[in-house]
């Protein structure tokens, strides 16, 4: 995701995607516009589609429909949230939910429209989520608009909207990303705005609360500088990236909960028992709170700066994103104090920034380009293209630890 700027607004210009020729939608591994991956790498890249605007979320359900979004950093997109379907981009759940835009704030309610989305994410149960941190090009939140909404994807239409007030979503915060607990009761939540923190959603209930605000597990590492082509990477006035937690993922068991800040190299977890009742109990002040947490937090090792984190399904294996060095990293978790190993290094993903899993276990990844962006150069389009990737990951014994 990108640092604060003040919105800039453009004509909006149509969202389209190209579908790669072949790419199969099922969740099955694409064969079409496939290449071989540079030489000591593992994996190849699958082209699956292209967008006209800047995507971050992907998401694959469980009978493989692909969703993905188009948070409103530097332009008006038309479309938020888009499900590819049939070599195109189909708005989702509908035209009316995309139906908000900056020029016309006030005439479109934020509660029911999709304002600055940022992740999509598949639940244990088969529906889609969405995540609306409603803070355009990382400004203002928006009145009324941070929510996290339920897809029902046998009818298509939302299921369930369970909205942030200030003392969850304050202003300056950037609701990021979100994982599932197994049983569907729970969601884990990251904020990697000016002040980091996690959420914790009762989904039952829809009580939120915010945790770890400000500790230093979820702020900007001060000691690390995001670099691009051996240089740091900052914008024009000369200011770096500065993104607080943002990757975040949860073991298969829904035990451990694993986050990390973009500007950061330390990956952390926590017991996921450590919150149980923190939401609907609330018998702690915050700040208690936070200090007997912060006691249960693990340093699992160092990925470096990263972006995205997903656990598979079906290896275990923690996938990480890592946009300094156009690479996918693997982490064995089973092996404590492992390191990581690049499993995919090629120049074309451009900011990998989150992972999505299919059924069959393959990985889709998108690109967002973010050091391409109007945040970084100021001539770049305001439509920036980018790409979905897919790769089948090898078996575990493949990756080798550097």
């Amino acid at each position: 995701m990108p640092p604060r700027a003040p919105l800039s607004l453009v004509r909006p210009t149509c969202l389209a995607a190209t579908l790669v020729a072949g790419a199969n939608l099922s969740g099955s591994p694409a064969t079409a516009q496939t290449s071989p991956p540079p030489a000591n790498t593992g994996g190849t890249l699958t082209k699956v589609a292209s967008f006209e605007h800047q995507v971050t979320g992907v998401t694959v359900s469980k009978d493989g429909r692909i969703f993905v979004n188009f948070p409103r950093w530097t332009e008006d997109t038309e479309v938020s949230v888009a499900e590819v379907k049939n070599g195109k981009i189909v708005p989702f759940p509908d035209a009316a939910w995309n139906s908000w835009r900056n020029a016309k704030k006030d005439e479109v309610s934020a509660g029911d429209h999709w304002v600055c989305v940022q992740s999509v994410v598949a639940s244990p149960d088969g529906n889609v989520w969405v995540l609306d941190p409603a803070a355009p090009a990382m400004g203002a939140l928006v009145p009324g608009g941070p929510k996290l909404v339920e897809i029902d994807l046998k009818t298509n239409q939302p299921a369930r909207t369970i909205a942030f007030d200030e003392t969850v979503a304050p202003q300056g915060s950037y609701l990021n990303d979100v994982r599932f607990s197994p049983d569907g009761k729970t969601a884990y939540l990251t904020d990697s705005g000016a002040k980091g923190a996690l959420v914790v959603v009762d989904l039952d209930s829809g009580k939120a609360r915010r945790v770890l605000d400000g500790d230093p597990s979820t702020q900007p590492d001060k000691s690390v500088t995001v670099t691009y082509e051996g240089k740091p990477l900052r914008r024009p006035d000369g200011r770096g990236v500065e993104f607080a937690a943002d990757g975040i993922a949860l073991s298969p068991d829904g035990k451990t909960l694993y986050w990390q800040a973009i500007k950061g190299k330390t990956l952390y977890s926590l017991p996921t028992e450590a919150l149980a009742g923190g939401v609907t109990q609330a018998l702690m002040p915050t700040a208690l709170a936070d200090k007997s947490l912060a006691g249960r937090i693990e340093t699992v090792g160092e990925n470096g700066p990263a972006d995205g984190l997903i656990i598979s399904r079906h290896d275990g294996r923690m996938y990480i994103t890592s946009p300094q060095d156009d690479s996918i990293k693997v982490r064995d978790l089973s092996a404590k104090g492992a390191a990581t190993a690049t499993l995919i290094k090629d120049a074309r993903l451009r900011w990998p920034d989150t992972f999505g899993e299919g059924p069959d276990g393959t990985l889709y990844v998108t690109t967002s380009r973010i050091q391409d962006s109007a945040f970084y150069k100021p001539d770049a389009p305001a439509a920036l293209p980018t790409d979905l990737w897919s790769f089948k990951p090898a078996a575990p014994d493949a990756s080798k630890a550097r």
